[in-house]
């Protein structure tokens, strides 16, 4: 039995929800700046590479799974649509099943910037409202620079995040760049994913 192509639409990011209460606003500063150089002749281009993962819920409300800072970064530089990908239907769900399947699938992130858990309606509506987690845009620059592999695990840059805010303050960015690339080879982080290994 073959699985069903995802269905491709343009959707207005104002009707995108998110699955996840916070973003790196470093990270969509960066994205922003990627938007602003491709803006204009190569927009449309640029545009049709990223589509966006998300799931049909209860309303017929489309749910980002991935993504969420480009969205947000599109959002701010005021892109009214953009190209999705329902990868699944989950609008018979009622509301509290649907977000029992979300979790169970790794599909949605309740935390705050701080890291701790919250309620599900906790995670804002719109993708204008993620607040700041200044650990997941050093996650970002972590990774960037080598300190870990991309990963397929859900919200594998928030397990990093998390990892360096308990380790690491912010207040100096250059220094806890630094700081993160040390702790990102040590063997307090081989359980995270993409880990590349001590250094000798």
């Amino acid at each position: 039995m073959t699985k069903p192509a995802p269905i491709l639409e343009a959707v207005r990011l104002s009707k995108l929800r998110p699955t996840q209460m916070s973003v790196g606003l470093r990270e969509v500063a960066a994205k922003r700046a990627e938007w602003r150089a491709e803006h204009g002749r190569k927009a449309a281009k640029w545009l049709g590479r990223h589509t966006v993962p998300v799931v049909r819920g209860p309303k017929e409300r489309l749910y980002l799974i991935d993504h969420h800072h480009l969205a947000r970064a599109l959002h701010d530089e005021g892109v009214d649509k953009l190209a999705v990908s329902v990868v699944a239907d989950l609008s018979g769900l009622a509301r509290d099943e649907f977000w029992v399947v979300m979790d169970m699938k790794g599909w949605s992130h309740p935390y705050d910037a701080a890291g701790t858990r919250q309620a599900i309606h906790a995670i804002p509506k719109r993708i204008a409202d993620l607040e700041d987690d200044p650990c997941r845009s050093l996650a970002g620059e972590l990774r960037r620079r080598g300190g870990f592999a991309k990963d397929l695990t859900p919200f594998a840059e928030f397990l990093w995040a998390d990892f360096l805010r308990r380790r690491v303050s912010v207040d100096d960015w250059d220094t806890a760049v630094a700081r993160a690339e040390h702790l990102a080879h040590g063997t307090d982080a081989a359980h995270l994913p993409g880990w590349c290994g001590a250094r000798t």
